[in-house]
Parts: structure tokens; C-alpha cells; sequence
């Protein structure tokens, strides 16, 4: 028998606690808007995640008023890119920190909280719908949720029946592990970034806080087919692929028994406005690849987007209008890199011509990040 609840409701209804969404909750909750937050998970939990900060994703957290090197990130000022026998090493052309989501996002969520949104934690949507102007929606538990105004910050996880398209590179499959590295492989990752490219994939190794390392990567799902969808296979045959990437998980202690995965991340998806009918954030609005770094500064800039449209009275379209302008072409650039690493035959190329890969992987990142005319006028609120 189901559970009988009184209606609750806000002004505006965000779904998804993640950058994305915390953010934009303290943009709105600072201006005095009534904001709801719902995130389905109750306490601090683990995401597929390169958790990469970059100098933009940085500026972005200092002005919502939160210190990422308080929170415990790491330095990051170099790349190690690796493939087959060869590895070239590039410092990053712009400073970077590392810092778990598990605690960035209980940071940002209680910052909301103390700016005043009301969160609520452990409820899942199962049902949205329009009504009029506004939106109902319904809980795992029963209780309905009226909203005016709804975003969806849901990161790279779909609502159901508000999916996304496949986007331009939808055939792999994300995987993230947690390792304590032996001390010599600790020090050799000591504020580096480490890309291995292997055949179907690419995978990133940082250090993160509490003396840990992460590793993410992505993988097509015909190779991982293969080796018969088996996780250790796959390590072991990336690391026979790229010798030294293998070197650095020697002696590594794995922090859970299975890796955390996500299949059918559509990247190179970027919203279309004329779609537009909720205010959609972060992946939800734009996936650029992995390998760029850049996920969570995009993230961040579209909540600050979001705010200025939301605040002055903008629509869901106009919205998605500017963000594809500030981000669209960022996408489009990183996926067309993110292919070009899958092939072998590319990433020979690339190593082979060490002295210009890292003028090339310099231009590149630079290619991909959120430009800073967008980024200056966001923080304006223009």
C-alpha cells in the first residue's frame, strides 16, 4: 500500500547535486530565490570521474567561495602521454589541482545549504511532467514535488524519459579504480597526470588526496568485448601495450574488489535549443571527452549561465543558445582528438614526433578549454 505525502515544492527544482548543480543552487539560494535540490544518494559517495580541476574549473570554484587547496587537492603541473615504448613529458600550460568528488561535492552541497537552498538527499525522481507552467514531480517514495522552474544537473546519468541523443562517440564504456601506489610509483606520479593510449581507449592516472591514486579511462566496447568484459584482463593488456604506464600500477593496492562504470557516455553531445524545455546543466547540456580535462569547468560555467538566464528571466533555450557559443566548438575539437587517441596508427604518429607533441598537446588543451571571453562575461553575469 502506498505511502500518503503532502505536496512540497520551490521556485525552482534542481535534480543532481554534482558541480553542476550545487553550483548553480548557491548562484540562485545567494540572490534569494527559493531553491529545492534533490540528489539521490544521501551521504558522500564515489562518480567516474577524472577529477581533473583545471585553472579554469579553479576560478570557477573561488568565486562560488570554495578553496579547493583547503579541501585537501592535489598539484598537478605535468603530463606524462604515453603509448607503446614511448612517453613524452610536457609541463601543462596552466596551473591544475586534483581533488576527489566525494569531497568536492559534499563542499559545494553544504555550501548551498548554508546560502540557503534546501536539500533534500536519498530520494530518487522517478517522474517528471509538465502542468501549465510549471512541473510535477515524483518521488521513489511517492512524495510529489511541485516546481515553476526545473533543471536537470544529472550529470552523466539520464532521467528517465529525458534522455539524451547518442552524441558523435558513444561506444565506450567509462570505468574508475582507486589505488595506493608503492612508494618508488607514488613519486613518479608526484604532481603528474599520466595518459596512457592504448588500442580502443585511453586511460588517465593522478594523484589525488589522502596518498591515493586514480585511475580512469575509457575503453570501446568491441575491445573490452575481447578480453571478455573482464576488468583485470584489461589492465593487464594495457599495460603490456604501454610498458610504463604498467610500471606505475606495479605493487598498486586496489581500493574496491570491481572498478566504478558508466556505459553510452554520449560524447560530443552539446544541447540543441530548439530541445530546450528544462534548464539543463553540466553533461546533461554538453559532454566533452575525458582526456581534456575540462568536464567540470564546463560544468561550473553552465551553472553560472544557467543563474544569469534563470535570474534575469531567460528561457531554457536562450540558455543553451550561449552555452553552445561558449562551449560547442570546445566539444566538437575534443572529440575529434578523442577519436584520433582510439587509433593506434594515430598514436604512433603522435609519439613519433615527440619534439612537437608537446607544442601540439599545448595547443590542444587550449583548443578545448571554455574560452576566457566567455568565461569573463559569465562571472559578469552578462
Amino acid at each position: 500500500m502506498g505511502h500518503s505525502f503532502q505536496p512540497v515544492g520551490a521556485e525552482i527544482v534542481i535534480i543532481g547535486g554534482g558541480p553542476a548543480g550545487a553550483g548553480l543552487a548557491i548562484e540562485l539560494s545567494r540572490a534569494g530565490r527559493d531553491v529545492l535540490l534533490i540528489e539521490r544518494e544521501a551521504g558522500p559517495h564515489d562518480k567516474v570521474c577524472g577529477e581533473f580541476l583545471s585553472h579554469e574549473a579553479l576560478v570557477s570554484l573561488d568565486a562560488l567561495g570554495i578553496d579547493a587547496e583547503a579541501l585537501g587537492a592535489v598539484p598537478i603541473s605535468k603530463l606524462s602521454l604515453a603509448a607503446g615504448e614511448r612517453e613524452v613529458n610536457i609541463t601543462l600550460p596552466f596551473p591544475a589541482r586534483s581533488l576527489s568528488r566525494r569531497v568536492l561535492d559534499e563542499a559545494l552541497l553544504a555550501h548551498a545549504a548554508a546560502e540557503g537552498t534546501r536539500l533534500l538527499r536519498g530520494e530518487a525522481v522517478v517522474e517528471t511532467r509538465q502542468e501549465g507552467d510549471g512541473w510535477r514531480l515524483r518521488l521513489r517514495d511517492g512524495t510529489q514535488v511541485a516546481a515553476a522552474k526545473l533543471v536537470l544537473a544529472t550529470g552523466k546519468h539520464d532521467l528517465r524519459g529525458a534522455g539524451r541523443p547518442p552524441g558523435k562517440q558513444a561506444d565506450l564504456i567509462g570505468f574508475k579504480m582507486y589505488f595506493r601506489l608503492g612508494t618508488v610509483q607514488a613519486a613518479a606520479i608526484d604532481q603528474h597526470i599520466v595518459l596512457a593510449l592504448f588500442d580502443g581507449g585511453y586511460a588517465g592516472l593522478q594523484p589525488v588526496e589522502d596518498d591515493r591514486a586514480n585511475l580512469c579511462l575509457v575503453v570501446r566496447r568491441s575491445r573490452f568485448a575481447e578480453l571478455g568484459h573482464d576488468w583485470v584482463r584489461l589492465l593487464v593488456a594495457i599495460s603490456h601495450e604501454v610498458p610504463s604506464f604498467g610500471e606505475r600500477l606495479a605493487e598498486a593496492e586496489a581500493a574496491w574488489r570491481r572498478p566504478l562504470a558508466i556505459a553510452g557516455i554520449p560524447y560530443g553531445f552539446v544541447a540543441q535549443p530548439d530541445e530546450a524545455e528544462t534548464w539543463r546543466l553540466g553533461d546533461q547540456a554538453a559532454v566533452i571527452p575525458s582526456f581534456s580535462g575540462d568536464g567540470m569547468s564546463i560544468a561550473l560555467h553552465s551553472a553560472r549561465r544557467a543563474a544569469s538566464g534563470l535570474l534575469q528571466g531567460g528561457t531554457p533555450s536562450s540558455y543553451i543558445e550561449r552555452l553552445r557559443r561558449d562551449v560547442g566548438s570546445q566539444v566538437s575539437r575534443a572529440t575529434v582528438v578523442s577519436r584520433l587517441f582510439l587509433n593506434p596508427h594515430a598514436q604512433n604518429l603522435l609519439l613519433a614526433t615527440a619534439g612537437l607533441a608537446p607544442t601540439l598537446l599545448s595547443v590542444a588543451a587550449h583548443a578545448t578549454r571554455v574560452p576566457k571571453r566567455a568565461r569573463m562575461a559569465a562571472l559578469a553575469g552578462a
